[in-house]
């Protein structure tokens, strides 16, 4: 798909039907999940995932007090982006349970409120460094968009192959298929807000090639980021 404006791209995005609808949510067989064991060195990952689609809210927020947020187009799709990960983070919780691990009951909370100082403080100073820039930022909140949307589902694709479990593996398609076209709208508009300025390209590739991390880096401690990656992607297979 070659879009030559923004425009176009929310209008095939705002087409795409969701795939955790309650009919899709409601057809899972939960009552199997515990008929098949889980690795527990994957529970952490699962946390981590889960937690990391939750704390959507607080990028959304950070996002919305932009020139890049407060695009009319991008918030739209923002809005639903959010809704949608937040439902990712409720079905992982849901399948956490299920599988004998508890959770606490305020667990959403919990993990807004365990985001340190620190990162809202620098994520604050970014966000009054991105109004100064204006616009021309765009391009690169796009290009971190994508690249976090990509590795994401690069992600669950591991994690269904690890866990080897027919429930998961049906709610991480469903999660994947959701964030394929999160992927698609990042990356179309990315395109299109770099071939727009020259500025714009020579900032993305400064900003990503220095300061990018991987997604729920800062906002979750480095440990479980760390984690995480080394379990889903350590050794050959997860190089491939």
């Amino acid at each position: 798909m070659n879009f030559e404006t923004n425009r176009e791209v929310l209008e095939w995005y705002e087409k795409q039907p969701r795939t955790l609808t309650k009919e899709f949510i409601g057809e899972i067989d939960w009552s199997a999940i515990n008929k098949h064991p889980i690795d527990k060195s994957l529970v952490p990952v699962l946390m981590y995932m889960r937690d990391v689609e939750t704390l959507t809210d607080v990028y959304y927020e950070e996002l919305r007090r932009t020139p890049t947020g407060k695009d009319p187009i991008i918030r739209k799709f923002m809005e639903r982006w959010s809704a949608e990960e937040q439902t990712h983070g409720e079905v992982l919780n849901r399948f956490l349970n299920e599988a004998g691990i508890d959770t606490d009951p305020k667990w959403q909370k919990q993990v807004i409120n365990s985001v340190s100082t620190s990162y809202t403080v620098t994520n604050y100073l970014i966000t009054t460094l991105t109004n100064l820039i204006g616009k021309r930022f765009t391009a690169t909140h796009m290009a971190f968009g994508a690249i976090h949307e990509m590795s994401t589902t690069q992600g669950y694709r591991r994690l269904s192959k690890l866990a080897d479990h027919p429930v998961l593996s049906q709610i991480l398609t469903g999660i994947i298929r959701e964030e394929s076209a999160h992927t698609t709208f990042y990356r179309s508009v990315a395109r299109i807000e770099l071939e727009k300025s020259e500025i714009s390209r020579k900032l993305s590739r400064f900003i990503v090639k220095h300061f990018w991390t991987p997604v729920g880096s800062g906002a979750k401690p480095a440990s479980e980021s760390n984690y995480t990656i080394a379990t889903l992607f350590g050794g050959e297979g997860g190089m491939k």
